[in-house]
């Protein structure tokens, strides 16, 4: 639930001084905020996947199976950000291209990692 409140922020403040992206209300940028959470876990738990390939790849071949995996995972997840929220939510939400939705997502993971460590959380560097 933290995670969905730092995101939250995060999206409306960089929707306030940043001028292409866009969210028409605080509903909407709470379900984009909730939309974005459920996304970047999925990505972090295939992230850790492939990494855990590349570290117990026995092969050269299964090595580079895993490292073009990573390669194709970490830009393609900001397209799937991208497709997903045009999709659910139309013109109420712009994002902007890819590099404002990576900057975006770098933003939203150094917040709540910063958020997580002054909680005092176990986990708050896990990126």
């Amino acid at each position: 639930m933290v995670d969905v409140f730092v995101y939250v922020v995060v999206l409306n403040l960089v929707t306030q001084f940043a001028p292409h992206v866009m969210t028409e209300t605080f509903a909407t940028s709470l379900l984009v905020a909730v939309l974005l959470k459920v996304v970047l876990e999925l990505v972090l738990v295939l992230k850790k996947r492939a990494l855990g390939r590349v570290k117990g790849a026995s092969t050269v071949t299964g090595r580079a199976v895993a490292i073009a995996t990573l390669l194709v995972l970490l830009p393609g997840s900001k397209f799937v950000v991208l497709v997903l929220v045009d999709v659910l939510f139309g013109s109420a939400v712009s994002l902007g291209g890819f590099f404002a939705v990576t900057a975006l997502i770098f933003a939203l993971i150094a917040a709540r990692s910063g958020v997580r460590w002054l909680l005092g959380e176990p986990d708050a560097v896990r990126v």
